[in-house]
């Protein structure tokens, strides 16, 4: 199985990039990883909300396979624990899912025909992130979630 970070936006920040790059390597340890970043839609700044989601939910679609397991980061998702999240993906892993797909909506969150599309909807947390402090979140929890699935002690040491 081959996990795959998707992000709309810019390049991962510079000040966060490197931690990012560090849990993006450890989560390789266990599976092929990448993260694939999305160009926001052209004129996105003059586009209004709904139709900027819009538009970055047909790229979004475009990218999609139809055999990739799909799990939408959305503020109105379900909170699941680290042992939670490793438990979704051994089953993917047991169940020889080709694609497990994490995204990361815009900044006006993700379109509904993508909301739709995912098999599940995974809230962080009820608080506001900056988008890409998501990112370092994001890799780290998957980490988080090897390391359980191995038995390994990074999640109480």
């Amino acid at each position: 199985m081959k996990i795959q970070f998707w992000s709309i936006g810019k390049a991962h920040d510079s000040d966060l990039k490197k931690s990012i790059e560090e849990f993006t390597q450890r989560v390789g340890r266990y599976y092929p990883v990448e993260w694939v970043i999305i160009a926001p839609p052209k004129n996105a700044g003059a586009l209004q909300p709904d139709e900027l989601k819009k538009r970055e939910g047909a790229l979004i679609l475009d990218k999609l396979g139809k055999d990739d397991f799909l799990i939408a980061l959305d503020e109105y998702g379900k909170e699941v624990t680290s042992e939670g999240l490793a438990k979704i993906i051994q089953t993917r892993a047991n169940e020889s899912t080709r694609s497990l797909v994490f995204l990361i909506g815009g900044a006006f969150g993700i379109d509904k025909t993508v909301l739709q599309t995912a098999a599940i909807k995974w809230s962080l947390s009820q608080l506001t992130f900056p988008h890409q402090l998501v990112r370092l979140i994001l890799a780290e929890q998957v980490y988080r979630a090897c390391t359980i699935i191995k038995n390994e002690k990074y999640h109480h040491s």
